[in-house]
């Protein structure tokens, strides 16, 4: 736990990032005593998110402090900062400085390219948890995984659920219940479709299929990191 103060939480954003890997952790994280957060983009200025949403960063991050808790997002724009040497680097940095580490969904992808799930185990989105070996990490066929330092949490919402250990592990079981109060958050889907396990075959391959390019590329920049390694 962290000795009662401020606590500088910040969260890595780009162009293609989706909003909720971003904004679920925010809501949760935001709430926690003495929070100071902050969203830091490559280059500074606005981002826009898969879907359009214009996200304003507080900086670019080049000019971010060191975070106590480090917050990495996925979606679609993950890909392109695979080999982004400024953006690989900054994560590598702050992350040694951290308390904690929290990636979501295809944000584990990015860790991984930065070289920080060598030997942890880890999870992420259920279409691209395959490779996560590629980046020397076990994956895990669960909502939200911790291995020392690093939360990982699967695919978009449960990233509110990561954000819930992070309260936990920095303040408590008491902070982390009065924050979930106080967003009133109780699930209740209308649905059981979130994994594939528990969704119909049919619905899992046309989710599968409205994916297939990008999953192909991240498969691409995986297996060449793999082999970047054995080099």
């Amino acid at each position: 736990m962290l000795e009662r103060g401020e606590v500088r939480i910040g969260f890595l954003v780009y162009a293609g990032v989706d909003q909720l890997d971003v904004t679920g952790p925010f809501e949760v994280l935001s709430k926690l005593p003495g929070a100071r957060c902050g969203l830091y983009a490559p280059e500074g200025g606005q981002v826009r998110d898969l879907a359009g949403l214009v996200l304003t960063a507080d900086a670019a991050i080049s000019e971010a402090p060191q975070l106590d808790v480090l917050v990495v997002p996925g979606g679609p724009g993950q890909e392109d900062l695979m080999e982004a040497v400024d953006v690989l680097g900054w994560l590598r940095h702050q992350a040694a400085g951290a308390s904690l580490v929290l990636s979501v969904c295809t944000g584990a992808l990015l860790l991984g390219a930065a070289g920080l799930l060598d030997g942890r185990c880890a999870t992420t989105h259920w279409s691209v948890r395959h490779l996560l070996p590629a980046f020397g990490a076990t994956p895990v066929d669960q909502r939200v995984v911790e291995d020392r330092s690093l939360i990982s949490a699967a695919g978009v919402t449960s990233g509110i659920d990561g954000a819930f250990l992070v309260v936990q592990r920095l303040w408590g079981d008491e902070v982390a219940q009065a924050i979930q109060l106080s967003i009133e958050y109780a699930p209740e889907p209308r649905f059981d479709a979130g994994i594939p396990d528990a969704a119909p075959a049919a619905i899992v391959e046309r989710v599968r299929r409205s994916a297939a390019d990008i999953t192909a590329r991240r498969e691409a920049s995986a297996w060449r990191h793999a082999k970047s390694q054995e080099v």
